[in-house]
């Protein structure tokens, strides 16, 4: 071992007795000031102009810590980005130039090991890194005195990653040494083995039997885990087994100049050594044997808790995953083999992490529904069988891997989700689908994923929406309808996927079920029959929560079924004369009682903001008010309510293409200073709380309206005690503020741009000069 520090510490006396290393110190220097000053001083000088012109500001919203370390302009990310650049010039030498100057003859003959030469140079540049890591932790430092409350869980996981990320480079350049005396060549060969770790991922995926050793074997996105804060055992032992191997192959190397093997003999020890890594590696990235470590504050990088309870709730029974990939779908290239460790290690590890034991099946087909003529005419005259061939052999896949549509018909019915890619879980017997969208982010998202989930252990709330005298339907997709909201699979924010089950009846013919979550009246336009109105009746008796819907025009339809509520829609519609929208649309404002209807993040933004003197409008394109009183035995509050003395309910029908309607008493027009237009109605029966809500507009929850918004969705979800949808909010950074100003940045510019790295220079001058006259 001391042997081994000796050649270190020579080799570290080289290096810094050449000119390469104080040129590649100061470059890099140079490099970290730039990328780490040129943010600092936008950002300062922006918190300085808004300072000055707003006394409330508080902060940027955003990670400062992120912006300045790792966003597109920060510092690892660029650092990163250019440091193979730096590394083989480094490295050419460390081999080729012993053998050049024929001071490898004299190690050779010396009582030295020829591994003590290796890990000795190798731990001459491992120290070498370290000082690196030391211009980085400069910046580091420095950024945790600038900025407010810096995280530095995620700094040092960052450093981490590049101190490993760069001893990689490092021991890939010190074999390319040892493979040829000219250096050049050396730097050239250590940019292509970068090169091709770095591409090596997007080789033979196709291939089960090498997906995961090529996967296991790329170098590309290995620290992007750590720059996030997130450790993992996988991304460790990957840079360790790459170290060893091409420290190990140096070694090999060396020693095969000192013996005479048959070249088989040689070429079998390469072989070994890189099978000893594929195993290890493979087995270090099976998901029971991956270790994690969150560095970050907020645990970003780790799932919400209500996330891990669910998985903690599944307990030891597996949960089996199967990936539906239809080759004449939509999403096809996310499900082919070549994506599969994308679709692993992207969407599912975060889940993997807490339940290991998830199984993951593929099922390749071709089908199209039956009723849908669109393909047919894109591939005029050909068969189903033949478009598939035809599509198979533009995307390079075999269609003979695809099952045929009679056989996958008799597997699943697939036709409720459009033969689109889709996920199905099975847990226990149960089963349920998770989508994909048409989005940016096209996988779902842990909301989706954790209502999934939760679907699996059962008690899955359902919605039953009442037909039969012409309702909204949640069918239809026309722009006053509740399609969007309530059953589009392609919508991420609907019923259907944040865990309700929802399903229409008509209440004229058949009897309400016992045991659903909510019963939903939709605008209905012709009058209950007494059975109907028996019916609900009923069911509220029942203690049954209700959501109930109305329209201006049409109150006499729902006054009958609200009066045992002890609420009435009034006659008339609300008026609100604005510069921008027509007289009818009104935009009442959330109450107190409207922002805890559930734990949604974006009502508890909205209740912040309440504190604050503000509040949250909701637009409801023709609504009229709501009158509720004591006598009933239900407590009723107000969700939404105008805005004090801007509204007036106007006596019969409403122009609303012309000019803006007047006040008229006269014609029995009347002001009050505010209205309702939402009202929760709430009283215990049953050993239960009975939940109700009426709105007196239906067309905010319509299509066209996006389903009501942040209102929509936490109707349904007070209606289960916020069961669904499950809430997975981000924690909001505190490191949203600088704690200097554009001129102190300013001077940390000409510091880290110039001074510090003229002082380097000037040492490394002095030093080359003072060695040159010995």
């Amino acid at each position: 071992m001391k042997m081994i520090f000796k050649i270190a510490k020579t080799e570290l006396r080289n290096l810094f007795y050449s000119p390469v290393a104080w040129f590649l110190t100061i470059a890099f220097m140079v490099q970290c000031g730039v990328y780490y000053v040129s943010p600092l001083y936008g950002l300062a000088n922006w918190q300085d102009v808004i300072s000055r012109n707003n006394p409330n500001f508080t902060d940027f919203g955003i990670s400062m810590t992120d912006a300045l370390f790792l966003g597109q302009d920060g510092i690892f990310a660029n650092v990163l980005q250019n440091l193979y650049l730096f590394v083989p010039l480094l490295t050419m030498g460390l081999i080729s130039r012993e053998v050049n100057s024929g001071t490898i003859k004299l190690l050779f003959s010396s009582p030295i090991r020829t591994r003590e030469i290796v890990l000795g140079k190798y731990l001459a540049i491992m120290i070498y890194n370290l000082l690196l890591v030391g211009i980085v932790g400069v910046f580091m430092i420095v950024g945790i005195l600038n900025i407010h409350a810096a995280d530095y869980g995620v700094l040092l996981s960052a450093a981490l990653g590049f101190y490993l990320l760069v001893c990689t480079y490092t021991a890939i350049g010190l074999f390319m040494s040892s493979l040829t005396n000219y250096q050049i060549v050396s730097a050239i060969g250590s940019f292509i083995i970068i090169f091709v770790l770095s591409h090596i991922s997007g080789l033979w995926q196709k291939y089960d039997i090498v997906r995961d050793l090529t996967y296991f074997l790329s170098i590309s996105g290995r620290t992007v885990k750590m720059l996030k804060g997130l450790i993992t055992t996988k991304d460790v032992v990957y840079f360790v087994m790459i170290v060893y191997m091409f420290v190990t192959f140096t070694l090999i190397k060396m020693k095969a100049g000192r013996e005479s093997r048959p070249w088989w003999a040689q070429a079998s020890r390469y072989v070994m050594v890189f099978a000893s890594v594929l195993v290890i590696g493979y087995v270090s990235s099976r998901p029971a044997f991956i270790g994690y470590w969150d560095t970050t504050r907020s645990k970003s990088n780790t799932l919400h808790p209500n996330t891990q309870t669910i998985l903690k709730d599944l307990g030891k029974e597996p949960v089996e995953i199967t990936l539906y990939t239809n080759l004449l779908g939509a999403g096809v290239h996310r499900g082919l083999p070549e994506n599969r460790n994308d679709y692993l290690w992207n969407l599912w590890e975060p889940y993997l992490r807490f339940k290991p034991d998830i199984k993951f099946n593929y099922v390749y087909y071709y089908d199209t529904d039956d009723a849908d003529s669109t393909l047919y005419k894109t591939w005029v005259g050909k068969s189903l069988p033949e478009i598939a061939g035809q599509t198979a052999e533009g995307l390079q896949v075999n269609v003979k891997d695809f099952t045929a549509p009679a056989e996958v018909r008799k597997m699943i019915n697939l036709r409720p989700e459009g033969y689109r890619l889709v996920m199905q879980l099975k847990y226990k017997g149960n089963t349920t689908f998770l989508r994909t969208f048409d989005d940016a982010n096209f996988w779902p998202e842990e909301q989706q994923v954790a209502a999934a989930l939760k679907r699996l252990l059962g008690n899955v709330p359902k919605n039953i929406f009442l037909t039969g005298n012409l309702e909204r339907s949640i069918y239809k997709k026309g722009e006053r309808e509740y399609s969007n909201h309530a059953v589009a699979r392609d919508n991420r924010q609907s019923l259907i996927n944040m865990g309700f089950d929802s399903d229409s009846l008509c209440v004229e013919t058949q009897e309400i079920p016992a045991g659903i979550s909510t019963l939903v009246l939709a605008d209905p336009k012709t009058a209950l029959s007494a059975a109907a109105m028996e019916k609900i009746s009923r069911y509220i008796n029942n203690g049954g929560n209700m959501l109930i819907f109305g329209e201006p025009g049409k109150q006499q339809m729902l006054n009958p079924v609200l009066k045992q509520l002890g609420v009435q829609l009034m006659d008339g519609t609300l008026i609100e004369v604005s510069k921008d929208e027509m007289p009818h649309m009104v935009k009442p404002g959330l109450t107190a009682a409207g922002t805890h209807l559930s734990e949604d993040p974006a009502l508890i933004a909205l209740r912040e903001m309440q504190t604050d003197g503000k509040s949250m409008g909701l637009l409801m394109p023709g609504v009229t008010g709501i009158t509720f009183g004591d006598s009933s035995a239900f407590k009723a509050m107000p969700l939404l309510a105008t805005v004090p003395g801007n509204v007036w309910l106007k006596a019969g029908p409403v122009v609303t293409d012309s000019t803006a309607p007047v006040f008229n008493p006269q014609d029995g027009d009347t002001r009050q200073p505010s209205y309702a237009t939402a009202v929760a109605l709430t009283r215990t029966i049953n050993g239960k709380e009975q939940r109700i809500a009426v709105s007196a507009d239906a067309d905010f929850m319509s299509n066209l309206r996006m389903g009501g918004g942040f209102l929509g969705r936490n109707l349904y979800a007070w209606m289960v005690n916020d069961a669904f949808p499950i809430y997975t909010p981000k924690p909001k950074p505190i490191d949203t503020k600088l704690t200097i100003t554009a001129t102190t940045a300013n001077i940390e510019k000409y510091l880290f741009v110039w001074i510090l790295p003229g002082l380097v220079l000037l040492t490394g001058t002095i030093l080359l000069v003072r060695r040159k006259r010995q």
